[in-house]
């Protein structure tokens, strides 16, 4: 029974162990192995998102191709997990932080690393625009540092948000709709309708903008 209006992204469902974080797994736990073997219509429609993907991916990164398959997973993982989210009674991971930054973090943590040790000149050159006055310089240091900081958080945050907004104007006119008469109910209806063609379309858009995003963010470091 929902209690309030955020219950619905509660990941608790036990005050020792949570199951409805399987639910970001659930969809890989379940898919036949012929899916994997098969030419199907399925893995047909795969192979053509993964393709156009790498090939837009590959003009971000000019010198390494192979993070593209990083970069395509992760938009794999987060669009079956968006989409998992708009079935009913599925937990929505990807509303909370802790699956965004789980995601985010790690790879700038490591994207850093990489940079500052095998690029530390253009590292340092990415910290001052080209043509930036003398007297500008520490300030630009310094904004740029911090937005530099500030990027897994922002990835994560878009996700997140974005997530969360469509699932509350749901839930909300999905409580509306018991207290209202029969008139309305059809009208009521189409709107959820058209709310659901929205999410889907927003599960799609974020999953793409986090991979390019991520993407845009590693082409300055390699």
């Amino acid at each position: 029974m929902m209690t309030n209006l955020f219950s619905t992204f509660d990941p608790a469902t036990s005050s020792t162990y949570s199951m409805n974080w399987l639910s970001t797994f659930m969809l890989f736990f379940i898919m036949p192995y012929p899916f994997w073997n098969l030419p199907s219509r399925m893995i047909v429609l795969i192979n053509m998102i993964t393709e156009k993907l790498h090939n837009e991916f590959k003009m971000l990164l000019n010198k390494s191709e192979g993070m593209t398959l990083i970069t395509i997973s992760l938009f794999m993982f987060i669009l079956i997990n968006n989409f998992m989210g708009l079935l009913p009674y599925v937990f929505t991971s990807s509303s909370h932080l802790t699956f965004s930054l789980t995601m985010a973090l790690p790879l700038w943590m490591s994207m850093m690393i990489f940079g500052w040790f095998n690029n530390t000149k253009s590292m340092f050159a990415h910290l001052v625009p080209l043509g930036t006055p003398n007297m500008l310089m520490p300030f630009m240091v310094m904004i740029e540092t911090i937005s530099n900081i500030i990027r897994p958080g922002s990835l994560a945050v878009r996700l997140t948000a974005n997530m969360i907004a469509g699932h509350l104007l749901m839930s909300l006119l999905g409580n509306k709709s018991l207290n209202i008469s029969n008139m309305m109910l059809p009208i009521i209806i189409i709107i959820q309708m058209g709310l659901m063609m929205f999410e889907a379309a927003v599960a799609i858009i974020q999953a793409y903008v986090f991979s390019v995003l991520s993407t845009l963010y590693t082409s300055e470091v390699l």
